[in-house]
């Protein structure tokens, strides 16, 4: 599915994909397109994080470093009231109107936090990790 509108935001994205899924899930887990380094075990590790969460949250969100990170996991419920609200309502902004109902899950994986912006994002990672990455050709006059 793509977004036919991408200017009107990250959020405007989100919604599209929550709008798409079955009614009948009772969990989502959303990631970002632009964390590399993301793998499996991260997202296995997560899901878990999600099933043994205080019974009266219904957000697990990875927090590295006492920041937070991606993906995140909620619930059906949080989904249907991401929907019902108006169109600039997201997960973050979910988050912060009811921050009793987010769980940080506290992880040292700075996989969690590691996402490319930039070009300077890009270099960062090479030089931590290795991993030498390039914008796609048709977005590199962009960038």
């Amino acid at each position: 599915m793509r977004n036919p509108d991408p200017d009107a935001g990250q959020v405007s994205s989100l919604r599209l994909g929550l709008q798409a899924l079955s009614p009948k899930l009772d969990a989502m887990l959303v990631a970002l397109a632009d964390q590399p380094l993301i793998n499996s075990q991260d997202i296995n590790d997560l899901i878990g994080a999600y099933k043994k969460r205080p019974d009266y949250t219904q957000v697990v969100q990875p927090t590295v470093d006492g920041l937070p990170g991606n993906p995140v996991m909620f619930s059906a419920e949080v989904r249907e009231q991401i929907l019902a609200g108006t169109a600039n309502l997201g997960c973050r902004q979910w988050q912060s109107a009811h921050p009793e109902k987010v769980h940080a899950w506290v992880s040292a994986n700075l996989r969690y936090r590691t996402d490319v912006d930039t070009p300077e994002d890009i270099q960062a990672l090479a030089e931590r990790t290795g991993h030498q990455l390039k914008w796609p050709v048709d977005l590199q006059a962009t960038v």
